[in-house]
């Protein structure tokens, strides 16, 4: 369960797009975090793998490990 806090605006037009489509707010709230969420989650990834980058690998390396240099 999470609870937010909105600002009186953001919520009454939250409040008249439910009531206008027949939807709860707690749908719309749900979308639009969906929405969001993976954007999110790749530009926090990538921050992480620019601070510690992982080890690379030439493809040279990669077609031989893969068995796909012959």
């Amino acid at each position: 369960m999470l609870s937010v806090r909105l600002d009186p605006e953001i919520e009454q037009r939250l409040q008249e797009l439910a009531t206008r489509t027949g939807r709860t707010k707690s749908y719309y709230v749900r979308e639009a975090i969906l929405a969001q969420l993976e954007d999110m989650e790749d530009r926090y990834l990538a921050l992480a793998r620019l601070e510690n980058p992982a080890p690379r690998v030439s493809l040279d390396d990669l077609e031989r490990e893969l068995d796909l240099d012959g």
